[in-house]
């Protein structure tokens, strides 16, 4: 019974968008993800997708990737990366995996989703800049987040780990000695444990892992982990 983690599976099995053109590294990534997933994860884990899950554009074309991971072992949980066109309200999302008898995957938006002693909280995030609009995005997925951490119950009891789908803190903001509002809220609950997706290829030498102030990070994107979804705990 362990914990896993993966993001970014960019699946499109019905919009058929090639991901080769993104790298060698991505040719048959599916089988990738399908066999190292298979090697290491059974029906007891859970597996929790860093957002950019599936490029359809709505749920109906977003069928057969969820099937993909459906007939994969293990209890999912998802959450929303800036490609997920499909994702919509909670209760659309959950009438649709009900519908399909997708009974072991799951949402966060807003909530928490339990497993054992855990609790995992999380959000997209957005991409840090410095404009009017990203200013609005960010402090609304900064209420997202608090929203999902609040909805744990007896929260002194469980084990936090929270995921996000873009970077909490970028090596540009940590050069000039910036906070990063994400980390300080993390901080103000205790959750020490953030793992995150969204950068891929020559990207991954912005990733900011380790201890930053409290909280450690990890850069989880399916190419930057070799498409092997990470355990981080058991």
């Amino acid at each position: 019974m362990a914990i896993y983690v993966i993001g970014d599976l960019h699946l499109s099995f019905q919009t058929k968008k090639p991901m080769d053109i993104f790298g060698e590294q991505w040719k048959d990534y599916e089988k990738k993800i399908k066999n190292n997933w298979l090697k290491q994860i059974n029906k007891n884990d859970l597996v929790i997708l860093a957002g950019d899950f599936s490029w359809a554009m709505n749920l109906d074309e977003s069928l057969l990737d969820f099937e993909f991971i459906h007939n994969l072992p293990g209890t999912k949980v998802l959450i929303k990366g800036n490609h997920d066109y499909w994702w919509t309200s909670l209760t659309k999302m959950k009438n649709f995996v009900e519908k399909n008898e997708f009974n072991d995957i799951n949402f966060i938006h807003n909530n928490a989703f339990y497993y054992k002693d855990y609790a995992v909280v999380g959000t997209r995030g957005w991409t840090i800049s410095e404009t009017e609009n990203s200013e609005k995005m960010l402090n609304r997925e900064l209420i997202r987040l608090e929203n999902s951490i609040l909805n744990i119950q007896n929260r002194e009891n469980k084990k936090i780990i929270c995921v996000m789908h873009y970077p909490p803190i970028t090596t540009e903001m940590i050069k000039k000695n910036e906070k990063s509002l994400y980390i300080e809220l993390l901080k103000k609950y205790k959750i020490d444990n953030c793992y995150y997706g969204h950068l891929h290829g020559n990207t991954h030498i912005g990733a900011v892992e380790g201890n930053v102030d409290g909280v450690n990070l990890m850069l989880i994107s399916s190419d930057y982990i070799n498409f092997k979804p990470k355990k981080i705990a058991e």
